[in-house]
């Protein structure tokens, strides 16, 4: 589950050789004997590939064995394991840490099952092919033929299997359901599908907007057209004749795998497991397999669909998979059918990653150099620094040789329409959740020099990172690889495209960019939480200080009324309770399921009970100005009913109060 609020702009660091060792166990395995683009960038000169480390079991020992325990160690991951193939040979497979802390179970590469999230989706998109095929789906038809229930309509424009396998459907995000850990909460694929289908907020096939939900009707519409569930059908005809016999879809796992899953930790491992994640939509998340099956997995792809005589994919099948098909410029990495690629060096990465809670995964071939990685971690701390390190730290190892561009000297002034204020398009838009859009935004600037910055856009040292202008509307990080394409819409920037191309960053409409959003809103609380303390002041000195004198106000000066101290203590002790739970809760807090709706039901009666009393609020700091009263007074009534108005738009606008079924 690939997912960022607002977007991941990949941040990595200059190459660091990492030799330090840990003290913990490892387990080895002995190694056996279309859309089209517009190409407004010049494109950059390559420099020639400089002679890396030999490709060699030994050295590939030395790298692994320095970097994973330091990552283990450094970023509180319990264990990993991790698999090398070259021309068909196991040149790494080994285990890292522990599968399970408590009982000190090693990470066996062989049988240690890991959860890999969306890595699932790859199975799901070479199950489409296999029906494609047989002639039982059509890429290009309407999803709503192979469906027994439908999509909405919307833009006049069907859906297709394409679309889905571009992320380019068009769905907004929903979290409903999407992570639960009790079995007996458990919903079937079709009740899932139907009960938490997103709305759809962009025309199909024009903009990426990463969707899990879109997967998972994919992996519906290959129950529905081979006649067995979906977990039956990857087992079949997938992982039984690749002979895949630690790999499963089913949720939690079948009787004869039960034993051999690793445990999965937030971002304490001394804290208690998070237990087995089970993942909706299925086809989207659910997969469970080990090292060795993945390595198993990328050999066939890399034989043209076929391991050991037998075959999951017809090699003009497997071609048409790996080309792209969609990207907002050729100089950054596509997305094909589902597989997607990552660039570095000379190399062209193609396969996919995974995030649930706690693992963190990545899979990927290498076609023209005959390689597989193979990664995953067990705990949350995987996901953040240890696995770009990976996939850059192996690509600078064993095939250096940064391409060389040249950086535009075009004067600041040239460059500055690409400032201002953006959002992922992959957002919740109409769920309850729409208020995370708000702090997900990421502003974008350019300096007297030219040079881009992204806000919370830094390198593994914690360093912002600076790109500057290689091509019209492209822009490489500086000393690195990551690349900014700017996407314009009569010649005014509309939106950015990054390196991962399931998903880009939209301009942000003025009425909810943060730089004032925020401002406004924690200018409303403070008024507010005045208020409080003055009626708090004033009871205090009417119980406790009767004896004192009370100052005498001046002519023309009135406390506030009922409505307006009651607005401001239901706002503040409101949203101050939101915030804080949320606070409180951190990263032990799970995806929202339905057993959430009845506390949103009270959330929707205190917001609705906050505006109707600010309603009254208002029109009492309206009522100020008609009275003979003292200035100050009048603009004390009028800070209170603007505050009040502000809040009732924000919770009105940003779904706190709202839709409670659609999270």
């Amino acid at each position: 589950m690939r997912r960022f609020s607002g977007v991941a702009l990949a941040a990595t660091p200059l190459l660091t050789v990492i030799t330090a060792f840990s003290q913990v166990p490892t387990v080895e395995a002995p190694a056996p004997a279309n859309q089209v683009t517009r190409p407004q960038a010049i494109k950059p000169g390559t420099s020639t590939p400089t002679p890396g480390h030999s490709l060699d079991q030994a050295d590939l020992s030395a790298f692994f064995d320095g970097i994973l325990p330091l990552q283990l160690e450094r970023s509180d991951v319990a264990g990993a394991s991790a698999l090398v193939m070259k021309d068909g040979n196991v040149l790494l497979q080994k285990g890292y840490g522990y599968a399970d802390v408590k009982s000190k179970k090693p990470v066996d590469p062989a049988s240690t099952i890991f959860r890999l999230a969306s890595i699932s989706k790859l199975f799901t998109w070479i199950s489409v092919m296999q029906l494609e095929e047989q002639g039982k789906l059509n890429l290009d038809t309407d999803v709503n033929q192979y469906l027994d229930f439908q999509i909405r309509p919307a833009f006049n424009k069907p859906i297709t299997l394409r679309n889905l396998m571009t992320h380019t459907g068009g769905f907004e995000e929903t979290v409903n359901d999407i992570i639960i850990t009790d079995p007996k909460q458990a919903v079937s694929l079709r009740d899932y599908l139907i009960a938490n289908q997103p709305m759809r907020i962009y025309p199909p096939g024009e903009i990426p907007a990463y969707s899990n939900y879109g997967v998972g009707l994919a992996s519906y519409i290959v129950q529905r057209a081979s006649g067995e569930p979906f977990e039956q059908y990857v087992q079949e005809h997938i992982f039984g004749p690749l002979g895949m016999t630690h790999s499963s879809f089913y949720q939690p796992l079948q009787k004869s795998l039960a034993d051999l899953p690793s445990e999965g930790y937030r971002s304490n491992t001394t804290k208690s497991p998070v237990g087995f994640e089970i993942f909706n939509p299925v086809g989207a998340g659910g997969v469970s397999s080990s090292a060795a099956d993945m390595g198993r997995l990328g050999q066939a792809l890399l034989n043209g669909g076929e391991l050991d005589g037998k075959r999951i994919l017809k090699p003009e099948t497997l071609v048409l998979m790996w080309t792209p098909q969609f990207r907002a410029s050729d100089q950054l990495p596509p997305i094909c059918m589902g597989f997607y690629q990552v660039w570095r060096n000379h190399l062209r990465w193609i396969g996919h990653e995974g995030d649930l809670i706690a693992f963190h995964s990545l899979f990927f071939v290498e076609p023209t150099q005959k390689i597989v990685l193979f990664v995953s971690y067990n705990s949350a701390g995987g996901g953040s620094e240890p696995r770009p390190e990976i996939i850059n730290f192996f690509s600078d190892r064993y095939f250096p040789g940064t391409p060389d561009v040249q950086y535009l000297k075009t004067p600041a002034n040239g460059l500055k329409a690409i400032s201002g204020t953006y959002q992922s398009t992959r957002r919740d838009d109409t769920t309850k959740f729409k208020l995370s859009i708000l702090f997900g935004q990421r502003s974008v600037s350019v300096d007297k020099d030219g040079v881009l910055t992204v806000n919370g856009a830094r390198d593994f040292r914690g360093h912002a990172i600076k790109w500057k202008a290689i091509g019209k509307d492209l822009w490489q990080a500086d000393g690195d690889q990551q690349r900014i394409f700017a996407i314009r819409d009569q010649n005014k920037v509309v939106r950015l495209a990054v390196d991962f191309p399931g998903v880009q960053l939209q301009r942000v409409p003025w009425y909810e960019n943060q730089s004032w959003v925020m401002i406004a809103l924690g200018a409303s609380l403070g008024v507010l939480l005045l208020v409080v303390i003055a009626s708090f002041i004033r009871t205090w000195r009417r119980l406790f200080q009767r004896k004192r004198p009370r100052p005498e106000p001046q002519p023309g000066t009135i406390w506030l009324t009922v409505a307006p101290r009651l607005a401001a203590f239901i706002w503040v002790l409101f949203l101050g309770t939101l915030l804080g739970y949320f606070a409180a809760k951190g990263d032990d807090l799970l995806p929202p399921t339905p057993q959430w709706f009845k506390w949103f039901v009270l959330e929707n009666f205190v917001a609705m009970l906050a505006i109707v009393v600010s309603t009254i609020a208002a029109i009492a700091g309206f009522d100020a100005w008609s009275r003979k009263i003292r200035m100050i007074t009048k603009f004390k009534f009028t800070f209170v009913a603007l505050a009040c108005a502000f809040l009732s738009w924000f919770a009105i606008h940003w779904h706190i109060i709202g839709p409670t079924h659609r999270i």
